[in-house]
């Protein structure tokens, strides 16, 4: 795993996390934001977890959250938040 942080623009922090797993398959990708989404067998999990983070990124922060993954090579998260909030 490979977390890196940064400041983009003088304005933007980014943390970026990133395995070298499976990765995700394309078809998944686009909804793992998705309230009560998951891969996992009905009444394992609820799938909150990946929605709830993007509601306090993007809503709560006005950032942006998103995944980067590559089947066979692994996952990036990056995560986009403003250093200064307006409030």
């Amino acid at each position: 795993m490979n977390i890196r942080t940064e400041i983009r623009e003088k304005s933007q922090a980014r943390i970026s996390i990133k395995d070298n797993g499976l990765g995700i398959p394309q078809s998944v990708q686009s909804r793992i934001f998705d309230p009560f989404f998951t891969t996992k067998p009905i009444g394992q999990v609820i799938g909150l977890g990946l929605s709830i983070s993007y509601q306090i990124v993007v809503e709560k922060h006005k950032g942006k959250l998103s995944c980067i993954s590559e089947p066979g090579v692994g996952t990036e998260f990056q995560i986009e938040i403003p250093i200064n909030q307006k409030l």
